[in-house]
């Protein structure tokens, strides 16, 4: 009976390490892909916040020229 008992716990053992190993594998697999992810949202935040900026600055350019143009009216009257 003991030697029926050492060898049912060893298998048991075994398939315990096994089934650890393939869940900590796919979480590893899920955690890669999560990266990846978040990467490719951080480029595309990065790319907004440029895009955002030299908007920004182009509004500020036409805000000058629209009061010019403001000015230029004014003086004409």
């Amino acid at each position: 009976m003991s030697g029926a008992f050492v060898a049912i716990l060893i298998v048991l053992i075994v398939v315990v390490g096994i089934t650890v190993s393939v869940s900590a594998y796919f979480r590893l697999q899920r955690h890669r892909a999560d990266a990846v992810a978040m990467a490719a949202y951080r480029k595309l935040a990065e790319e907004a916040v440029a895009k955002q900026d030299s908007l920004r600055e182009e509004i500020a350019e036409l805000s000058g020229r629209i009061a010019e143009v403001e000015r230029l009216l004014k003086s004409i009257d």
